[in-house]
């Protein structure tokens, strides 16, 4: 007997449905896969086996064909356990076949029957009514995640047994249910607050811009002065995600395997921090089935470079399309992907390779070429991309010892939720403008409009510090911001001035 269960499978972050034909018949027993399957799904032949006699099932022994559809797409991982399992019982007429037509079948399985979690299944779940599917059966531990799409009967099961009761007495399960506002309520948060931070009054305004405008950007001071410290700190003041952005981000993790224990969705925005041995492929995404780096896993978040000028030229030159287009493209001989990457780089580096110049108490030690050289490291290009450049300098000895006095992020973050509304009032009718710093060039003449005084200001900058014409238009921006955090609507000189002298390290050496 032939029977047909629908799966899904996972091409970057969107979904594909793939079905699961299963044929008994005649022959010598024996169990044959087909349709591009990877190691961990031709293993599933003898996981299904021990699963279905140890779940109490017969297990036909004829010759049992299973195709994978369509033919021409990679399938991998274990997810296809729970379907092949499905197939053989409805073509062995073990259990009924009147709802295999409308779910997606996805979970691995235990000897012992039991169901596992599997990566992916938001995605899947997202895209199902796009697939013609009205319900999803998965494991127990993937529910949560799956029951945050609205529309999509979700039901989840510990075991194989369980399932094949639900397809034989449907009438005795009922859907999971889940609170979308229970589930994005805010719990107490643990995230570094700005007010443990001592003077760097400097340092704190550059944080406060860069999360109001989603700008890029760079700590540049010697060992000790706080630039970790700060940057810890920027997902504190940052605004909550909305709903909408939490499926995002939660997509990407689910792709990427990371919400086995974090429940369904992501509520907070992604602070990543690799390492600076990290490769190009890590960073971006890649392998020989795409994944997504650490760039996309930063989505709607912030990528945190330590030591910037510690990583490889040419695994820093990834980021520049990214920055750019808030995406990145990876092409592979038969398959191209695309993953989302709009992230807030905040970057921090020592200023020279002893770390002390310009410093106020230690003596640099290095010559101007290895200075020289070391700013090498960091392209122009790359550089232009960063729009707030800053200076931090070592606490003074009675900076050290006093209490902090600055301001939590509470209120930090209140001041960057008004200048985001402003924004996002501004962009009524550019919905994928998110934030000052995704505007184009020709939105510019719209939004940054400069009167005789702040033109002139810009241009005696561009000739003295030699900026680009993208440097000038990161300055524009980030006077958008200046202004929105202080409540104007027309931009003036003095946000201009302000925006200035945060790329004053544009060509430091």
């Amino acid at each position: 007997m032939l029977a047909r269960v629908w799966s899904g499978a996972i091409v970057g972050i969107d979904a594909v449905k793939v079905g699961v034909e299963v044929d008994v018949s005649g022959g010598l027993p024996g169990i044959v896969v087909l349709g591009l399957p990877d190691a961990a799904v031709q293993e599933s032949k003898e996981r299904v086996k021990a699963t279905l006699k140890n779940s109490g099932f017969a297990f036909p022994m004829r010759k049992i064909v299973i195709n994978l559809t369509p033919a021409d797409l990679r399938k991998e991982g274990p997810c296809f356990d729970l379907p092949i399992s499905v197939g053989i019982l409805a073509a062995s007429e073990q259990v009924k076949t009147e709802l295999l037509e409308n779910y997606i079948f996805m979970g691995e399985v235990s000897l012992d029957g039991s169901l596992r979690p599997v990566a992916g299944v938001l995605p899947i779940a997202a895209a199902a009514n796009k697939m013609g599917i009205t319900g999803l059966v998965i494991p127990a531990d993937n529910a949560q995640e799956a029951a945050v799409v609205k529309g999509l009967a979700v039901y989840a099961f510990q075991n194989l047994a369980d399932v094949a009761d639900f397809l034989n007495n449907s009438g005795r399960y009922q859907p999971v249910k889940l609170d979308e506002n229970v589930e994005m309520r805010q719990v107490a948060s643990l995230q570094a607050d700005l007010k443990d931070v001592k003077a760097q009054a400097h340092a704190r305004r550059a944080l406060e811009i860069a999360a109001s405008g989603g700008h890029n950007l760079i700590f540049v001071g010697p060992p000790g002065s706080g630039k970790t410290m700060l940057a810890r700190r920027l997902p504190g003041i940052l605004p909550p995600l909305s709903f909408a952005e939490a499926l995002e981000v939660t997509r990407i993790h689910s792709v990427a395997g990371l919400l086995k224990n974090r429940g369904s969705l992501v509520r907070d925005r992604p602070f990543r921090s690799p390492h600076h041995s990290a490769s190009g492929p890590s960073l971006v995404g890649g392998g020989t089935f795409p994944r997504p780096g650490e760039i996309s896993l930063s989505h709607l978040g912030v990528l945190f470079l330590d030591e910037l000028t510690e990583f490889k030229r040419d695994v820093l030159e990834f980021l520049r399309q990214p920055l750019e287009d808030g995406f990145v493209t990876i092409s592979r001989t038969k398959q191209s992907v695309m993953f989302p990457a709009q992230f807030t780089l905040v970057a921090s580096t020592n200023p020279c390779p002893c770390g002390y110049y310009g410093d106020t108490i230690q003596q640099c030690t290095c010559s101007p070429r290895q200075r020289e050289q070391y700013w090498a490291k960091l392209s122009g290009p790359l550089m232009d991309r960063i729009d707030l450049q800053v200076a931090v300098n070592r606490l003074k000895p009675e900076e050290i010892t006093q209490q902090p006095t600055g301001e939590s992020s509470t209120i930090v973050r209140e001041r960057v939720q008004q200048a985001r509304d402003r924004a996002s009032a501004r962009f009524k009718d550019e919905s994928h403008l998110r934030c000052n710093a995704q505007m184009q060039s020709r939105h510019l003449p719209k939004w940054c409009k400069l009167d005789d005084a702040s033109r002139n200001l810009l241009e005696s900058a561009i000739k003295k510090l030699g900026l680009s014409a993208r440097a000038s238009d990161r300055i524009l921006k980030v006077a958008r911001t200046i202004a929105d955090l202080a409540g104007d609507e027309n931009l003036q000189a003095h946000h201009v001035a302000e925006a200035i002298q945060y790329r004053t390290i544009d060509r430091m050496q």
